[in-house]
């Protein structure tokens, strides 16, 4: 069977930046099931799976536009620090959800101030090139279930 919307699919593969550093991976584990077509997995290596069966290998570079977008310096902000009342210790990495005009956004401390935190709702990925090793290990039709609801059970 080959991919194409509304297929169940599973994948092993690692994931590397333009350095070649591994980003992350499913080796050693269990292969990610995604639902092709839902928006589950970046677009760009949702694209280059279109048509591929279980057994196939490819490489893919995933360009940031495909990818987590372009960098975005208009989310870097500095906060006042006093947004952060009730947080015993705010340090450089650590992650807080915060509210937008858009809806919640996941955002990093990049610096901490005296009177003021500053943090980045960029993805940690955005601007740049994803460069994928992977494995098509199955496909298979998704149930009525799974595509109603826009993922896999």
């Amino acid at each position: 069977m080959k991919i194409a919307n509304n297929t169940v699919v599973s994948i092993h593969y690692t994931l590397n930046n333009a350095d070649g550093e591994q980003l992350d991976s499913s080796e050693g584990g269990d292969p990610l099931n995604y639902l092709h077509g839902a928006g589950n997995i970046v677009a760009g290596l949702e694209n280059a799976l279109t048509d591929k069966s279980a057994g196939d290998s490819l490489q893919v570079v995933v360009s940031p536009e495909e990818g987590y977008g372009e960098y975005n310096d208009g989310l870097v902000q500095s906060v006042d620090r006093d947004l952060f009342q009730g947080v015993d210790k705010i340090e450089v990495g650590a992650r807080f959800e915060a509210q937008s005009e858009q809806g919640p956004i996941s955002v990093v401390v990049t610096d901490v101030k005296e009177d003021a935190i500053v943090v980045d709702g960029n993805h940690p990925l955005a601007g740049e090139a994803l460069h994928f090793d992977v494995t098509v290990a199955d496909v298979r039709e998704a149930s009525a279930e799974e595509i109603d609801h826009g993922h896999v059970h």
